[in-house]
């Protein structure tokens, strides 16, 4: 737009003096020029391979970034799955537990039995010392009755 301005600048000189014509001229001539420029620089600003080396700086900037949270990531990850063996081998042995109280059940019908049987053989050894340590202290039988 600047370029059209100086044209016609340029064009209403060119009534005047022959020199303000030449003047005007390389004024327009250098404004097309700058424009030409202004443009080429443009183009050159916004070329792909601009976009890739821009792009590659980027990269290279944040990579170290990224690198420190995969790494974080990954330990995450390893204490999880130990958090997750852990309770997967909690859960296993309390299941275990559940199903181990049929036996609990039967080794204290058993328990019980053996404290019946010790309380058995205590009274019959009772009886029997009983017997033993005193035959004369017996009181003698009752006298038959006689009706």
């Amino acid at each position: 737009t600047s370029a059209l301005q100086e044209r016609e600048t340029c064009l209403t000189a060119e009534n005047g003096s022959l020199l303000q014509a030449h003047m005007c001229r390389g004024c327009c001539l250098a404004a097309v020029v700058t424009d030409k420029f202004t443009e080429s620089m443009y183009v050159l600003a916004n070329e792909p391979s601009v976009a890739l080396y821009r792009l590659q700086e980027h990269v290279r900037r944040s990579l170290p970034e990224l690198v420190q949270h995969k790494t974080d990531m990954q330990s995450w990850e390893e204490q999880s799955q130990g958090a997750i063996y852990t309770v997967e081998y909690a859960c296993s042995a309390v299941k275990s537990m559940t199903n181990s109280s049929f036996y609990f059940k039967n080794i204290e019908g058993l328990l019980r039995q053996a404290i019946s049987m010790k309380d058995h053989i205590n009274s019959a050894h009772g009886r029997s010392e009983e017997s033993q340590s005193s035959p004369n202290d017996t009181p003698p039988p009752p006298p038959p009755s006689s009706s």
